[in-house]
């Protein structure tokens, strides 16, 4: 395929220039190669960032200081940006945020956007990076998607010492009287690593410890990580660290890391992780990338303290939440919305033509061909979760995410349908043209907003029972017909309890790829039973997980994963990145 074109575009003093590019589109990272970025001092400017506010990490980004979020109150209005149930035809939540974003600002408003961090599970798994795509994209885009300021590193180093802190105490006569057979807090890396799911440790004889059952969790499941994105500040993070649950005694009386005297050490050394990243789009507007739960295993969203953050910098903070709305966004609301004070204002729901025919039953290769009975049996999904956004009392809009096979007549049927549903929507064209492709959906948010009909409402009352939570969840959102509870979900429940977290969200943790905890069922599946196999407490972080069906907290990698085709260049020059 020929791409014929694309104009310098100027922003503000940065040019970009968009190459012709003969015989085959542009990768992402040939994009984010490509592009000439601003100092990451005049992207600070541009939202009231003065020099010392910022920690530079090189020339195009840096850490916003503790001292700069303090000054600032939040001000700005919230948009949520999320979408329907993900398949391999793909999706493009965090393209449709940063590309109407660009849009928004095209249009003058002043805008932030605020995104997780990607995890290096996925960017050599099979979903790729967490940057963007095509024109729409946060740069850089290579040091986003790999180390970026250390983040990640530090939350694994917190975990694991909080880990190896409590092997010692066992190892040096286990003063508190946990239970071997009890202990719960895991071990963590951020690489998907099917081996690490279960595992044994201390077989290095008298000197390596208590031999247990151990296991590990991909590090956007770590409790650390919910943490870090949920605390207001160092003070509140330590208050957080601290009550971490690692175990049970044998009388079943929980043990926390404050017990083992680990959250000072533990703070320290995310005392630089706590603080946001500033980097910049394409188009060199402002962009906080921070924090990175999955929204399938852990709440999904960018960290507490960066959305503030943004909305004390900018009229309007565009974020996003993982996975479909079933998942990122009803955590988004229900969790971090609840333990935050946010208000968001409208919620953006995002689909493409492909993965609509996916949910009406289109296997992957056959997408190419239009087919408007698939698309239209598969529009229920899509429905399914506007319905769902509403509950919140949030107006939404409809997202069209362009895919150049796309038909006219099935672009058309979508807008169509979710006109007749009574909500905004338009098309998003952001990954080829970047904010200008994005301008139709920005003005459809500015509309909304204009309006002022949000009403935002969780969805539960956080002091009904932890069953009663998980029900109304399963039922109001996923459209199941009940919950099953497992024998050991029965107990954990009891357990949650009578520890004192009966008053505090729930955060569900199912496959992504469905409302149910059946991958396989596609579309707006109706009258299954959802099935708990267990839940346990994340008493720092503020909520219980509950676990449905057959999800796992550490990944495994496919057949042939993303990590064969990349490989750096002796210039430099990275392949295989996206």
């Amino acid at each position: 395929m020929t791409v014929a074109v694309i104009a310098a575009m100027t922003i503000g003093a940065t040019i970009f220039r968009r190459q012709v590019v003969t015989a085959k589109v542009p990768s992402d990272i040939e994009i984010a190669q490509a592009a000439t970025l601003r100092p990451i001092a005049d992207v600070a400017a541009e939202v009231g960032l003065r020099q010392d506010e910022i920690l530079p990490y090189g020339h195009t980004k840096a850490k916003i200081t503790m001292e700069a979020i303090r000054a600032r109150k939040p001000a700005g209005r919230l948009v949520l940006v999320t979408g329907i149930n993900p398949t391999p035809a793909g999706e493009g939540k965090s393209t449709v945020t940063v590309g109407v974003g660009q849009g928004l600002r095209r249009l003058g408003k002043k805008v932030v956007i605020c995104i997780r961090e990607p995890s290096l599970g996925p960017v050599f798994g099979v979903k790729g990076g967490a940057a963007g795509g095509g024109f729409a994209q946060v740069v850089p885009m290579d040091e986003i998607n790999l180390h970026f300021t250390g983040d990640f590193h530090a939350i694994t180093s917190a975990h694991n010492l909080l880990s190896a802190m409590l092997d010692n105490h066992l190892h040096h006569g286990n003063a508190l009287g946990l239970d071997t057979r009890r202990i719960s807090w895991p071990r963590t890396i951020d690489m998907n690593d099917r081996a690490l799911r279960q595992m044994v440790v201390g077989l290095g004889g008298l000197n390596g410890g208590p031999t247990r059952e151990d296991r590990f969790v991909i590090v956007p499941g770590s409790e650390v990580m919910a943490i870090l994105c949920l605390a207001a500040d160092l003070q509140d993070l330590e208050a957080r660290l601290g009550r971490i649950v690692v175990g049970l005694t044998r009388d079943k009386k929980p043990v926390t890391a404050a017990d083992l005297k680990a959250s000072g050490a533990m703070t320290l050394l995310l005392r630089d992780a706590i603080l946001p990243n500033l980097v910049q789009t394409l188009e060199g507007g402002p962009a906080l990338v921070h924090g990175g739960p999955f929204g399938n295993i852990a709440h999904g969203c960018n960290s507490l303290m960066a959305t503030k953050l943004g909305l004390s910098l900018g009229d309007i903070v565009m974020t996003e939440a993982g996975f479909g709305a079933d998942l990122g966004a009803e955590k988004f609301l229900d969790i971090k919305c609840r333990l935050g004070g946010l208000n968001p204002e409208a919620a953006v729901v995002v689909a493409t033509v492909r993965a609509l025919k996916m949910h009406g039953g289109v296997k992957k290769d056959a997408l190419g061909a239009p087919d408007v009975p698939a698309l239209t049996k598969g529009m229920a999904n899509l429905e399914g979760h506007v319905r769902n956004m509403q509950k919140f009392g949030l107006p939404v809009i409809v997202a069209v995410n362009r895919f150049v096979s796309d038909s006219k007549e099935e672009l058309d049927t979508v807008l169509a349908a979710a006109k007749s549903w009574g909500v905004r929507a338009a098309l998003s064209d952001v990954w080829a043209k970047g904010g200008e492709g994005g301008e139709a959906v920005a003005r459809e948010i500015l509309a909304t907003l204009d309006e002022g009909k949000a009403r935002f409402r969780p969805l539960y009352d956080a002091a009904l029972p932890i069953k009663k939570k998980i029900e109304t969840i399963a039922t109001e959102i996923y459209g199941a017909a009940g919950v099953d509870y497992q024998a050991a979900a029965e107990r954990s429940i009891a357990q949650c309890e009578a520890m004192g977290l009966n008053n505090t969200p729930v955060c569900m943790a199912k496959t992504q790829y469905s409302f149910s905890d059946d991958p396989a069922k596609l579309g707006r599946p109706t009258g299954f039973r959802l099935t708990i196999r267990d839940v346990y407490p994340s008493a720092g972080a503020g909520f219980v997980v509950a676990l449905a069906g057959d999800i796992m907290t550490m990944p495994g990698l496919s057949k042939t994963p993303s990590a064969e085709a990349i490989r750096v260049h002796p210039d430099g020059r990275i392949e295989g990145l996206f």
